[in-house]
C-alpha cells in the first residue's frame, strides 16, 4: 500500500511506519547530541510510552542516561487493510534503536488501567530489573474501565457553571470561527476525574510498592497542563481542570505513601503542544498556532523532546538532589510559554485573528506540519510514494 494521510475530524486514521521511525530517530539524535543526563535514572517504567511526552521521556531516559526502560501502551497492530497506529510504529522504532545500542527496552501492549497489565508489568520488573527508580505516568486516554467495578467512564471537554463561547480554528482547513460549549453536569465532572485524575496513577504506584518493586529514593511523576487565562474556562476551570486538580492531590498522597522509601511524587506542568488530544479541544489549536508564531520568533519554542530533556537535565537530576517543587508539588516546564511578554502578544493577536489573516499572524503551517508528523507524515528523507507491506 502507498500510505497517505486520511483525515477524519481531528484524527488521521493512517500512520506511516517509516515516518514514525524517522520521528523517533530525530528525537534520539537530539538527546545524543546534547546530553549530559548520565546521572539520571537507571531503571524506568513509562506508563503511556508510545507517543508525545511519554515517548520523549523514554527516549531521554534511555539515550540520555543509559536507562533500562519498560514501556506500557495500548496500540493497534496493522492488518491487511489498515496501518498500525502511530504509537505502535513509534514503539517498534524505539526498541530497534535501543537494542542496536545495547540498551534494555521491552514494551507491553494493553490496557494500562487494568489489573492484568499491572501484574504483567510487575512480573517483568521483578524478573528483569528487580526494582525501578522512576515511574512516569503519561496516559492520555478519553475512556477508562475501572479495574475493580468494571464501570466504564468517558471524559468530557466542557466548561463548568455556564456555557462558554470563544474563537476556535479548524487547524487543517484554516477556518476561524466561534464555538459555544454547553456546561458540564456533575456526572460529567465526576467521570472526567475518574478517567484523567490520579486514581490510576496511585493504583500503579501502590501496586508496585506492595510488591517491593520500587527502589529507595525513587521518583514518580505525571504530566499536566494549565495554560493561560484565555483557555481557563475550557481547560483549567473546566472538567479537565478538575481532573488535573485531582492529579495534583494525588502527588501529595503518593509522596506520603512513599516516605519509607524516601520517594517523591510530583506533577510536571508542560508546554502546550500539538497532540492528538489537544487537536480535539476547542480554542486550544488556535491558541497554539498563535503561541508558536511568537515563541519561534523568540527562539524559545520547544517540542516534546526538548521539554523532556530540559525536565531531566535541568529539573530532576541536578547534582544528585531531589527536584525543587512549588507549593502545588509541581515543576513548571511551561515557564517560557507563560512569560508575560509572550502572553501579552498572544492576547493582542487573539483579538485580531480571522480566517483571512490566520496564515499571516499565526503559525498555521507549523501547526499542520506538527499534526501530520504525529502520524509519520511530512518528514524529509521519507519516500511517501513507496509501496509498503502492511503485514
Amino acid at each position: 500500500m502507498i500510505i497517505k494521510p486520511k483525515i477524519r475530524g481531528f484524527i488521521c486514521t493512517t500512520a506511516h511506519p517509516k515516518g514514525c521511525e524517522q520521528a523517533v530517530k530525530e528525537q534520539i539524535a537530539y538527546v545524543k547530541n546534547n546530553t549530559t543526563v548520565k546521572k539520571g535514572p537507571k531503571n524506568v517504567l513509562v506508563i503511556g510510552a508510545s507517543t508525545g511526552y511519554g515517548l520523549a521521556s523514554r527516549i531521554v531516559a534511555a539515550f540520555g542516561s543509559d536507562a533500562k526502560t519498560i514501556g506500557v501502551s495500548y496500540e493497534k497492530e496493522a492488518d491487511a487493510k489498515r496501518t498500525a497506529s502511530p504509537g505502535w510504529y513509534n514503539t517498534v522504532a524505539f526498541e530497534k534503536f535501543a537494542h542496536t545500542e545495547g540498551l534494555y527496552a521491552k514494551s507491553i501492549n494493553g490496557d494500562a488501567f487494568s489489573d492484568g497489565i499491572k501484574e504483567e508489568v510487575g512480573d517483568l520488573i521483578e524478573k528483569d530489573l528487580g526494582q525501578v527508580d522512576l515511574v512516569v505516568y503519561s496516559l492520555a486516554s478519553p475512556r477508562r474501565i475501572h479495574p475493580k467495578t468494571g464501570e466504564v467512564f468517558n471524559s468530557t471537554l466542557k466548561p463548568i457553571g455556564q456555557a462558554y463561547t470563544n474563537k476556535t480554528v479548524d487547524p487543517l482547513r484554516g477556518i476561524v470561527k466561534d464555538i459555544t460549549l454547553e456546561p458540564a453536569s456533575e456526572d460529567d465532572i465526576a467521570k472526567t476525574i475518574e478517567v484523567m485524575g490520579g486514581e490510576d496513577w496511585e493504583m500503579w504506584v501502590d501496586y508496585l510498592k506492595e510488591r517491593g518493586l520500587l527502589a529507595e529514593n525513587m521518583m514518580t511523576m505525571a504530566y499536566s497542563y494549565i495554560g493561560p487565562s484565555l483557555t481557563h474556562p475550557i481547560y483549567k476551570e473546566g472538567t479537565i481542570g478538575m481532573a488535573k486538580n485531582h492529579l495534583n492531590d494525588t502527588a501529595l498522597s503518593l509522596t506520603n505513601h512513599l516516605k519509607d522509601l524516601n520517594g517523591l511524587a510530583f506533577v510536571s506542568v508542560n508546554k502546550a503542544l500539538v497532540t492528538q488530544a489537544s487537536s480535539a479541544i476547542p480554542v486550544v489549536p488556535l491558541y497554539i498556532s498563535l503561541l508558536y508564531k511568537i515563541m519561534k520568533e523568540k527562539g524559545t519554542h520547544e517540542g516534546c523532546i526538548e521539554q523532556m530533556y530540559r525536565l531531566f537535565e535541568d529539573k530532576m537530576y541536578v547534582d544528585g538532589q531531589k527536584p525543587a517543587l512549588d507549593g502545588n508539588r509541581q515543576i513548571r516546564l511551561d515557564d517560557f510559554e507563560m512569560s508575560q511578554d509572550v502572553q501579552d502578544q498572544v492576547a493582542a493577536l487573539w483579538g485580531q485573528v480571522t480566517t483571512e489573516n490566520l496564515v499571516e499572524i499565526a503559525d498555521a503551517d507549523g501547526y499542520k506540519e506538527d499534526f501530520y508528523r504525529l502520524f509519520g507524515f511530512s518528514f524529509d528523507g521519507v519516500n511517501y510514494g513507496e509501496d509498503i507491506a502492511l503485514v
